[in-house]
C-alpha cells in the first residue's frame, strides 16, 4: 500500500502493440510478440491475437496490458457473445458495463480491440467502447507509434494487411516494448476464403 492506503500495482506480465485496419470489407488486427516484466523481456512469440467463433460468428480480439487480465476479459467477452450471438457491439457494452461495476473486473489492467465482419471497437476499463472513424485502432505502449505510421499509409492503395504489417514494423523499430514477431488475424469479405 502507498502512503494513501492504496495498493500501488505491482510490475507483471505486460503485452503491448495491437494495431487493427479496416477497409476494403475486411479487418486485420496485428500483434507483436514481446512479453516484458519490468525492463526484462520474457518471450518474444506470444500471441496477443485471438479468434473466437461463438456460435459459428467469427470474431477476432487482440489485447495490451497484463496478460492474465486480457485472458479473463476473452473469457467474459467470449460469454457475451454467446449471449448475444452476432451482436458484438452489444456484447462488447455488456462487458464494458460489467468492467466498470464488478470490483474484480475493476482491478484488471488491459484494453481490447475486438473486430468481426462489420465492427472495430475499443474496449477500456474506463467503460469506453469506442468505434474509430478512420477504420484504425491501436492500443498498447507502442500503439501511438503503429496508429501514426497506419494513419500515413492509409491514403496508399494498399491492402489492409499490408499497412497493419507495414506499421506494426514502425512500431518495432521504434518502441523497445513491441518486437517485429507479429500475429495477424483476419475478419471480413476476405477471410471467407481462409476457412
Amino acid at each position: 500500500m502507498n502512503n494513501t492506503g492504496e495498493t500501488t500495482p505491482t510490475p507483471g506480465w505486460r503485452g503491448t502493440t495491437i494495431l487493427a485496419v479496416k477497409r476494403s470489407g475486411a479487418t486485420i488486427i496485428a500483434g507483436d510478440g514481446q512479453v516484458s516484466l519490468g525492463p526484462t523481456v520474457v518471450k518474444s512469440t506470444a500471441r496477443k491475437v485471438r479468434v473466437m467463433t461463438p456460435g459459428g460468428h467469427r470474431v477476432v480480439a487482440g489485447f495490451a496490458g497484463a496478460t492474465a487480465d486480457a485472458f479473463t476479459l476473452f473469457e467474459r467477452l467470449e460469454t457475451k457473445l454467446e449471449t448475444y450471438p452476432g451482436q458484438l457491439t452489444r456484447s462488447a457494452v455488456e462487458l464494458a458495463k460489467d468492467w466498470r461495476t464488478d470490483r474484480y473486473l475493476r482491478r484488471l489492467e488491459a484494453m481490447l480491440i475486438v473486430a468481426d465482419a462489420s465492427t472495430l471497437l475499443t474496449l477500456s476499463g474506463a467503460g469506453d467502447v469506442l468505434e474509430p472513424e478512420d477504420g484504425l485502432a491501436a492500443i498498447g505502449s507502442g500503439g501511438a507509434y503503429a496508429l501514426a505510421a497506419a494513419r500515413a499509409l492509409a491514403p496508399f492503395e494498399l491492402e489492409p494487411e499490408d499497412v497493419a504489417r507495414r506499421a506494426m514494423k514502425v512500431a518495432a523499430e521504434i518502441c523497445v516494448y513491441t518486437n517485429d514477431n507479429l500475429t495477424v488475424e483476419r475478419v471480413g469479405v476476405a477471410s471467407d476464403s481462409d476457412g
